[in-house]
């Protein structure tokens, strides 16, 4: 039987992955006020997003294998309950340290729904179909990183910093609504794994021995070490070091968005004329060129004028959009009777990655654009290297 994944089921996936951006940029413009609605200091508040992002990887870690052996549709539904109580939790917290564990729920369950949403997609589809999907995927989450910062402001006026939390809430009852209606179960009780430590270990052994999957997953998780390098110092660098002004970095950043969001769009369209591993190969190749260019201009130029930065930069972020849905579905084309362990660790080590590259691009100040620069190529030498090393032996495009 032809397995398929319907057009308003993409559109629910695509929801649940997009949870991790809307939940953590949503809210950043409301972080001073809440410093003083909830009479406590500004390091207290950060804690909301470390909390945040470490229960994403939490969620991703446990959920993931667990999936494999209990199915994906029942952790899905209470993964959105969890995600909505949470969120409703956040817009009633009378004090940070409510704040800080709602928040970290959230994440946990937001990891939840992101591994089980990538999941779901590789129970259903495979090589070229994957990555046309996974492509998809990646044409939505590279919108709402841009979006919600710019809702989360617009909204912060009128609604206040609890209103964005009720908005968040009302998006987990969307989730919860459209996991009920639109996604079944896609891992059959035939294809299922049995639960407990044992069966834990064994999938952990049949994902990570695979060393064609490790070399696709190293490729998208140093893909992603390089986009969020950008994200991490981009603003520093184009206001400090290029001397834009705050709404010239907002349309930088918007632009650089749009580059990769049409270069996924014209991934899918390629996607079986070219093999996805040829794609792959294409998007990380300009990945490494565009980053060897920003590294020449950073280091060789004492005032380097605007174009010299921005432009490779722009290449380099939208080579991303060949980069990470074709490397998923490779990934976890490898890996399909363990796709849930698989999607686990891909989000584990994407968001584990970007958690120590961040401090690291910032480690010669504000006014410095050279880690950035140091950092992009590096994570595309790295990427290269696990795909033409690890996963040679299955390929010969």
């Amino acid at each position: 039987m032809q397995r398929t994944i319907s057009i308003p089921m993409l559109c629910v996936l695509a929801l649940l992955s997009a949870i991790a951006p809307l939940a953590t940029d949503m809210y950043l413009p409301g972080l001073p006020l809440m410093t003083e609605s909830l009479n406590t200091s500004a390091p207290s508040v950060q804690l909301t997003l470390t909390t945040f992002m470490a229960g994403l990887g939490i969620g991703q870690l446990v959920v993931g294998p667990l999936s494999d052996g209990l199915g994906r549709r029942r952790l899905l539904i209470g993964a959105t309950v969890v995600t909505t109580l949470a969120a409703m939790a956040c817009a009633l917290a009378p004090t940070v340290e409510t704040l800080i564990a709602a928040r970290l729920f959230q994440g946990l369950s937001g990891g939840a729904a992101i591994v089980l949403a990538r999941a779901c997609i590789a129970d259903r589809a495979r090589g070229d179909s994957a990555a046309r999907l996974f492509s998809i995927m990646m044409i939505i989450g590279g919108v709402a990183p841009v979006v919600a910062p710019l809702l989360g402001g617009a909204l912060l006026g009128p609604v206040g910093w609890r209103g964005i939390f009720w908005v968040l809430t009302a998006a987990g009852v969307a989730m919860f609504a459209g996991v009920l209606i639109l996604v079944p179960e896609t891992l059959p009780p035939e294809n299922r794994h049995g639960g407990g430590l044992t069966a834990l270990v064994r999938n952990l052994h049949y994902v990570v021995g695979n060393r064609v999957y490790l070399g696709y997953a190293f490729t998208f998780m140093f893909g992603f070490v390089a986009l969020f390098s950008y994200i991490s110092a981009s603003p520093f660098v184009v206001q400090n070091v290029l001397g834009l002004s705050p709404g010239q970095f907002s349309m930088v950043f918007a632009v650089n968005a749009a580059g990769m969001v049409s270069a996924a769009i014209v991934n899918t369209r390629l996607v079986g004329t070219f093999h996805a591993r040829q794609l792959l190969r294409f998007g990380v190749t300009l990945l490494l060129a565009a980053g060897a260019v920003l590294l020449l201009a950073a280091t060789t130029i004492d005032t380097p004028p605007w174009w010299a930065i921005l432009i490779p930069l722009f290449v380099s972020v939208s080579s991303i959009g060949f980069v990470m849905g074709n490397a998923t579905a490779l990934a976890q084309g490898e890996v399909t009777k363990a796709s849930g362990t698989g999607s686990a660790l891909l989000g584990a080590g994407q968001f584990g990655l970007a958690a120590v590259v961040s401090p690291l691009v910032g480690i010669d100040g504000p006014d410095s654009a050279v880690p950035m620069a140091v950092a992009i190529p590096s994570a595309g030498a790295v990427a290269m290297l696990s795909l033409l090393v690890l996963t040679r032996r299955t390929h010969t495009s």
